[in-house]
């Protein structure tokens, strides 16, 4: 089991790590104050990374490499950037505010377009074990950029970045639509499979120079009949795969659980109790028939259903869940569990859980009991064991 626990926060990147005495104690505390984005553990050279969002300063990633002391310093990044929008294509909200509901013409005026800037780092994701230093980071607005140097320069995937679908995707939480899972296959570092919040499921098998849409068997319930099925407009919430089975993946869907046995290619839809609808998912790293997902309230009333935090889990590729709750706060409660809340260690037994109101919560028994090792810190946005 790992032994350390990254939880990245609106106030700072904490390292949780375990004692002998089987409890957990905080033992560092890095950019306190300021809102961590995504952290990620380089599984290969020890590297930690971690993804700022500063507001008016902008996005910022730091690297701490390995020394041979333990840990070494933090060294800026570059950051993924945009190239210029080309002449002639509109430029966001601004030009489309002044477009009024009913023009000379009567026609209906044209969708949002989203930036050609960096807003956040919203997944951050290494490359197969056959290529040292890649690294792959999803981004608001869509974009899907690769490193090839650990980080310090980054390219835009221009295929992906330039389907004519991407005209389509729209914001799903965030105003503008973002790529929040990349799941790389170990068998074949040229195979990526990403999931974008509102815009589908994509997968190269080339390495990126060409992507395929692949949603078949979704429905997005708050669309129109005739669209509900539509490739580029479904919001998978989140997206994992099974490391010793990539083939088997599991999406928690803003219309409910899925799961995918062939890759990505056909999708199946699960049904939960008490539900089915929620952000975060896990999948067992051995066991593609075992995965977690927190249940909430649908839509409007983000919270707890019956005011309880649960963990549910299924142990027969969704065809019964479990709702757990020991450890976990009594109702009423309000806590909410973001995307990248809800973690598995590599062993598939330990997960750690940290929610929207400030708590922390790791279980050692497959997610049956929790214990609680923080109440009050702010607002959780990612936690990996590393």
């Amino acid at each position: 089991m790992e032994n350390r626990l990254l939880v990245a926060t609106r106030k700072g990147l904490l390292v949780w790590e375990r004692t002998a005495r089987d409890r957990w104690r905080q033992s560092e505390v890095h950019f306190l104050g300021e809102p961590v984005s995504m952290v990620l553990a380089g599984p290969r050279d020890g590297s930690l990374y971690a993804a700022l969002n500063l507001g008016h300063f902008g996005v910022k990633l730091w690297r701490r490499a390995r020394d041979r002391a333990g840990e070494g310093g933090w060294t800026a990044c570059g950051v993924p950037v945009y190239p210029p929008r080309p002449a002639g294509q509109a430029t966001a909200a601004t030009d489309m505010a002044d477009v009024g509901p009913g023009d000379a013409a009567g026609e209906t005026p044209p969708a949002r377009q989203a930036p050609w800037s960096l807003q956040q780092i919203w997944s951050l994701e290494a490359g197969g074990r056959d290529e040292p230093g890649v690294l792959w980071a999803g981004t608001i607005p869509g974009g899907l950029f690769r490193s090839d140097d650990g980080g310090a320069s980054w390219a835009l995937n221009r295929p992906l970045w330039d389907r004519p679908e991407r005209a389509e995707w729209f914001g799903g939480g965030y105003d503008d639509p973002g790529i929040h899972s990349i799941c790389v296959d170990p068998r074949d570092s040229r195979h990526v499979t990403v999931a974008v919040s509102c815009g589908g499921v994509w997968q190269t098998r080339d390495g990126g120079q060409s992507w395929n849409g692949t949603t078949r068997g979704m429905v997005a319930p708050y669309m129109p009949p005739e669209r509900a099925e539509d490739p580029v407009i479904q919001d998978p919430h989140r997206m994992v795969s099974c490391a010793d089975r990539p083939d088997a993946l599991w999406i928690q869907h803003h219309g409910g659980i899925y799961r995918s046995m062939d890759g990505g290619e056909r999708w199946e839809a699960r049904h939960a109790s008490p539900s089915s609808f929620g952000f975060a998912a896990a999948v067992h790293p051995h066991d593609p028939d075992t995965a977690w997902f927190v249940p909430a309230v649908k839509d409007e009333c983000r919270v707890p259903v019956d005011g309880q935090l649960a963990v549910t889990r299924t142990r027969d590729g969704g065809d019964t869940f479990t709702a757990f709750s020991d450890g976990l706060p009594p109702s009423p409660g309000y806590d909410l569990v973001y995307r990248h809340g809800l973690a598995v260690d590599e062993g598939g037994e330990r997960l750690a859980m940290g929610s929207t109101t400030g708590g922390l919560w790791v279980s050692e028994q497959g997610g049956e009991r929790w214990s609680c090792v923080s109440a009050h810190l702010p607002p959780v946005y990612c936690v990996r064991f590393g």
